[in-house]
């Protein structure tokens, strides 16, 4: 690997060559991805497996499959992104024609998190590529064995000039927010995504921050509650909790708390076994250093569901815990794990009152059956996305953005976002030379006039 000077000063000139800027360029890399990755399959289901204990089925739910739609829909659609669009022209701008020019950035950086280490790496690549850029990824320490598959498999796919894969730890990251980057997509914690910011506003970089925070689900007493329950704990309970937009803690009206937290146990073991420690498909926390942080969160309140751990597998039981309030350790920062707190509630004014009360979130699941209470959540809380009456999957689809809002994240991507994420709107004004307004000149008699009439 050279340097990381050399890769970006190599990456610069190759874009500015012309060649990344193609359409039928930007089609062909991503078919070449696309089959890359259906090569790498079997090699990174086992890195996922090694890194993180995923089943093959949640390897490929929720870090492949998804790849492919997001590759396929880019495809179809980059022919109508990439055209110039032609947008309307002021009575002052008589004669000329306006034009907004989808232009790449130029050298991206795409750090990835652990948690999702392989579609949270190629996700917003997809963009970056889609856009004309070259980009130098960075794939997470946390989990090495998925960073070697990507370094294999595109040491196979890519020249180094065009994509390049950068291993290792802090270190290396901090050396790479110091390069002169032309876009910095970054996924990862708040406390890091601050600090990326700061590094990127030094040399007046672009950034898109995907971050997370404590993500609410709410049910009220209308609720499909079998349906609620089932679909709550698939969603929380997912990649161990390990998941950005995973409900971080439960709202639940107070009439229904009791049948709810019943169904909700039935669903965990459902969905993991009677007795989850056993389940060897279950996904473990990803180092010890997370699994002491999560196990100090098991004495906050009463455990009701779940609790037991296994520090030798580094895994939690899906764990559910009452008798919780804002004050206890728990709902002090983002859980990023298998523990759902139960907080109850009377009126839903007071589910408004407590999360406006605390950063936005980066997701929010509203249970009801209520049309009234949908459009009063919707309405009075804002969070970067999420779903009624399901978890999770608003991320799943390319025809929705996906993003944060104040702490959860600035920017946001998914489909034609991607496409955006990774491209300037340039501005342009094409002038006619057939004749030319006199009124715009200072020396013209009634100029001050008609611009006044012009522009009122």
């Amino acid at each position: 690997m050279k340097n990381i000077e050399t890769i970006i000063k190599n990456q610069k000139q190759y874009f500015f060559s012309g060649e990344t800027k193609s359409t039928k360029f930007r089609i062909n890399q991503l078919n070449e991805l696309r089959k890359a990755i259906q090569r790498y399959e079997p090699e990174i289901v086992g890195a996922l497996k090694k890194d993180l204990n995923k089943s093959e089925f949640e390897a490929y739910s929720t870090e492949i499959g998804m790849l492919y739609k997001e590759i396929n829909f880019a495809i179809n659609k980059i022919t109508k992104w990439m055209k110039p669009e032609r947008v309307s022209t002021p009575l002052t701008h008589i004669g000329t024609k306006s034009y907004i020019y989808p232009e790449p950035y130029g050298v991206s950086l795409i750090i990835a998190p652990w948690n999702y280490p392989f579609s949270l790496q190629i996700s917003p690549l997809i963009g970056a590529i889609a856009a004309g850029n070259c980009a130098v990824v960075k794939p997470s320490e946390l989990t090495p064995t998925v960073s070697k598959v990507i370094y294999d498999m595109f040491q196979e796919l890519y020249e180094e000039r065009y994509i390049a894969v950068v291993e290792g730890g802090v270190e290396v990251s901090q050396k790479l927010l110091e390069q002169d980057f032309d876009k910095i997509f970054f996924t990862g914690s708040v406390n890091v995504g601050k600090i990326v910011m700061e590094a990127a506003s030094k040399k007046l970089i672009p950034v898109t921050l995907e971050l997370g925070g404590k993500s609410p689900a709410i049910v009220d007493e209308s609720a499909d509650l079998m349906l609620a329950a089932k679909r709550i704990i698939w969603g929380k309970f997912t990649n161990a909790g390990q998941t950005c937009i995973a409900p971080d803690y439960l709202y639940v009206q107070k009439e229904v708390k009791d049948e709810l937290t019943r169904l909700m146990e039935d669903a965990i073991e459902e969905l993991y076994g009677k007795n989850p420690l056993n389940n060897k498909e279950m996904t473990r926390i990803v180092n010890e250093n997370h699994f002491n942080r999560l196990s100090r969160y098991l004495v906050d309140g009463r455990v009701i569901k779940g609790g037991k751990v296994d520090r030798n597998l580094l895994a939690i039981e899906p764990t559910l815990i009452d008798s919780i309030d804002w004050d206890a350790p728990v709902m002090q920062d983002e859980i990023f794990g298998p523990i759902l707190p139960i907080l109850e509630f009377n009126h839903l004014d007071e589910v408004i009152e407590n999360v406006r009360a605390h950063p936005k979130p980066l997701a929010l699941y509203m249970f009801t059956e209520t049309d009234q209470n949908q459009e009063k959540i919707i309405e009075s809380l804002s969070f970067g996305g999420g779903c009624i009456n399901d978890t999770l999957i608003h991320i799943a689809t390319p025809y929705l953005p996906f993003g944060g809002v104040g702490q959860s994240g600035t920017g946001s991507y998914h489909g034609k976002a991607s496409f955006d994420a990774f491209s300037h709107e340039k501005s342009v004004v094409q002038q006619t030379n057939r004749f030319d307004i006199k009124f715009r000149y200072p020396s013209h008699k009634y100029g001050l006039s008609i611009m006044k009439k012009l522009l009122k």
